[in-house]
């Protein structure tokens, strides 16, 4: 099997396996990655058949949706690949990055990288940012039952790993602790200056937001 038929027949699985999933982890979600990393892999020296198995396959099986098992994704991924046949080194690779690729409050210790991993992590942090990952956290804080805001509950910079999986902060806590951030956690140059603007239209946005909620 070549190639693009892989990467053809993983679009039909992914498309499945997420038919009936959260608006903001469904295929949409994991097309924009998609094209997010082809579009950084244009000017990075990858290799462009991991990057996109990465990206495509990056959240099958999200621990958000699992109750927190992170290991179901990537057991997923290894039984589709293997049964196409994939080489063995291409499963491990896309393993470590579905692995690594989370934020999970700042303080997850990558133990891989590559730069499949940073332009794919680039791709899935843009996603996170701007208009659209706006729109994604809230309605994943209305798919949670969670409040828009609240001045009591104040954010939590730098969280654990299980702290960061088990807040139930409102949805604009999340900007602080996690979406503002990411424009400084970017790993490549095109990342980088794909981020600012989405970064400087949710600031503009935070300010409306608060400037409406206080009269």
């Amino acid at each position: 099997m070549t190639e693009k038929e892989v990467t053809e027949k993983t679009i039909e699985f992914v498309k499945s396996e997420l038919q009936h999933a959260e608006g903001g982890h469904d295929w949409w979600h994991i097309e924009r990655v998609w094209n997010n990393t082809r579009v950084i892999a244009q000017v990075e020296p990858v290799n462009h058949f991991i990057a996109e198995l990465g990206a495509l396959l990056h959240d099958i099986a999200d621990y958000k949706f699992t109750g927190g098992d992170e290991s179901i994704g990537v057991i997923k991924a290894r039984l589709f690949l293997n049964e196409l046949s994939v080489e063995q080194d291409v499963i491990d690779h896309v393993e470590k990055i579905i692995t690594n690729i989370s934020f999970k409050g700042g303080n997850f210790t990558q133990n891989f990288f590559s730069l499949e991993l940073a332009v794919v992590q680039d791709a899935d942090r843009l996603d996170a940012l701007g208009a659209i990952g706006i729109a994604r956290a809230f309605n994943y804080g209305g798919f949670k039952g969670r409040e828009l805001f609240n001045p009591s509950v104040k954010p939590v910079i730098g969280m654990t790993v299980e702290q960061y999986k088990n807040s139930h902060a409102p949805t604009i806590n999340h900007f602080y602790e996690k979406l503002l951030l990411l424009k400084d956690r970017m790993n490549t140059e095109t990342g980088r200056k794909m981020a600012l603007q989405r970064h400087l239209f949710m600031e503009h946005y935070l300010d409306e937001f608060f400037s409406e909620w206080n009269g």
